[in-house]
């Protein structure tokens, strides 16, 4: 039997930023997110950054208010949440509310075995950094 070939080959989250250098200041120089490529008209600018494999994470409205207790506390997030793994939760939340990000929960132990944080980033996006704790893995 042959393998379908995916119909989807990258995942591009687009984010329109009032203060793009900011914003790009912050995920390109601050998170560490590697550009990719930049352009520019006369119009704007553009620049795509690499943010390693990406996935689409669905989840029906009471999971993601489980989700937002476990990390915060009580319900905090709009419809669309970015989910950055990273190595080590605790330091990138500090690195990244050093840089002017909004810490809105410190790193907490889930019970999926990972360790979230929750910030308020540039571009209004709300962020969770997570670093994985174990076998016991379940999306975040």
């Amino acid at each position: 039997m042959s393998e379908v070939p995916p119909a989807v080959r990258e995942l591009r989250l687009v984010v329109t930023a009032d203060d793009y250098d900011e914003a790009l200041r912050f995920y390109r120089d601050v998170l560490g997110l590697p550009e990719r490529a930049a352009f520019s008209s006369p119009d704007g600018r553009v620049t795509i950054l690499e943010a390693g494999r990406a996935t689409l994470e669905l989840t029906d409205p009471n999971h993601a208010a489980f989700i937002d207790e476990v990390e915060v506390g009580k319900r905090v997030a709009g419809h669309i949440r970015v989910a950055f793994e990273v190595d080590d939760s605790t330091a990138v939340t500090a690195r990244l509310a050093e840089a002017g990000a909004d810490v809105i929960a410190e790193p907490t132990r889930t019970p999926w075995n990972s360790l979230n944080s929750r910030l308020e980033a540039p571009g209004s996006l709300q962020l969770t950094l997570f670093t994985e704790l174990g076998d016991q893995g379940e999306p975040g």
